[in-house]
């Protein structure tokens, strides 16, 4: 084919187009598709071989979120440049306008995408500032973080789509400006989390993880958030309270305790000579001492009171374990060991009774209707 007849092919009209232009953004879109194989295969594998030799941590996570929006860019320019390559009409719409715009908004897209990406690079970079500081911090805060950048993110994002679709930032804003106020006062609980959470991650009364009581609430943290915190509770259920709330609530971080109480009282019936429960104070002590599972830093085994209706000796202690299993096996140890220390000594444990007066007769009986403890008495 000479010249003259590859010129009149190439200038030949197609569907109104002329053919040069077909072949124009064939050529474009078979280089875009070029570009990017040799960008996956080539390129990409060689920068990421190159930072797994180097030291710095954070090239490994730039690469990983900028590889897939680059390939994303080479390909829409690619596609875009091959539209443009052709000669768009104006009339009945303006495509060239519309192309341009849709060029825009895409470039824009991609770009949101690449920087919703690199909140996880952000966030690695908080985190490993925080953990020179506080591990436990670090690892609860960080999520948050990302959370908030990503919302950010896709905030800046959409009012740079919305620009490039052709409507007015500014006006968009004013708009919002007239239903501040409403916002505001609807966003008060929100912003009262908000502060919520950071005193948290200041002051730390709890982590994820522990067992913490207040109020109602009895249970296990699992997760934090911007708005709440979700709790496990003993029953299984799942709690969702708001960072407020913890705030103004005395909170009892029951894991954080280094040993666990035991407080009781131990009542003998009042025909106990003083000989046998001066007796029982020393053994149920000495029994207290002996025991591995009881903390030897401190303890009580005293006859305090003249209860209603038994002698009362109160026991104070504590268990080595704050586990709730171990520890009431400790109390169930100890409980037993009273019991036969209380059968040795010929003691017996006081319930609560009360006597009635029929007449001349005096009768006692016990809380449970028994029958007479006691024969006749004085007059009352």
């Amino acid at each position: 084919m000479d010249i003259p007849m590859l010129d009149d092919f190439l200038r030949n009209d197609f569907l109104g187009q002329q053919t040069y232009r077909y072949l124009t953004a064939f050529g474009i879109v078979l280089a875009s598709l070029v570009a990017r194989r040799v960008f996956n295969r080539v390129v990409s594998r060689w920068l990421k071989k190159w930072a797994e030799k180097t030291s710095f941590k954070y090239d490994d996570i730039l690469l990983d979120s900028l590889i897939p929006p680059v390939n994303a860019l080479v390909f829409s320019l690619g596609i875009f440049l091959a539209i443009f390559s052709f000669k768009l009409p104006v009339e009945p719409y303006d495509l060239p306008k519309f192309v341009s715009q849709a060029y825009r908004v895409t470039l824009s897209m991609i770009g949101v995408w690449a920087a919703y990406r690199l909140c996880d690079l952000i966030a690695e970079v908080i985190r490993s500032f925080l953990a020179r500081q506080d591990e436990e911090l670090a690892d609860h805060f960080t999520p948050l973080v990302r959370q908030a950048i990503r919302i950010t993110v896709m905030m800046i994002g959409g009012i740079l789509i919305i620009q490039n679709l052709g409507y007015s930032v500014s006006s968009l804003v004013a708009g919002l400006g007239i239903g501040g106020l409403a916002i505001a006062l609807a966003a008060q609980d929100t912003v009262a989390n908000l502060f919520g959470t950071v005193v948290m991650f200041t002051d730390k009364p709890f982590k994820i993880g522990d067992w913490i009581k207040f109020g109602v609430v009895d249970g296990f943290v699992e997760e934090f958030g911007f708005r709440s915190i979700k709790v496990r509770t003993w029953s299984n259920t799942l709690l969702y309270i708001p960072n407020k709330n913890i705030t103004s609530e005395i909170v009892e971080n029951c894991t954080s305790m280094r040993k666990r109480r035991v407080k009781m009282t131990v009542g003998v019936q009042y025909d106990s000579s003083p000989e046998a429960v001066n007796e029982l104070v020393r053994r149920i002590e000495e029994l207290l001492k002996n025991d591995k599972g009881v903390n030897q830093e401190y303890m009580l085994v005293k006859f305090t009171d003249f209860g209603p209706s038994s002698l009362d000796i109160f026991i104070y202690y504590f268990t080595v374990s704050i586990a709730w299993a171990e520890h009431l096996e400790v109390r169930q140890r100890i409980n037993l060991e009273i019991m036969r220390l209380v059968a040795e000594l010929g003691l017996s444990f006081a319930f609560p009774s009360r006597t009635l007066y029929f007449g001349d007769q005096l009768e006692i009986r016990d809380s449970r209707g028994a029958a007479p403890l006691q024969g006749p008495g004085q007059q009352g």
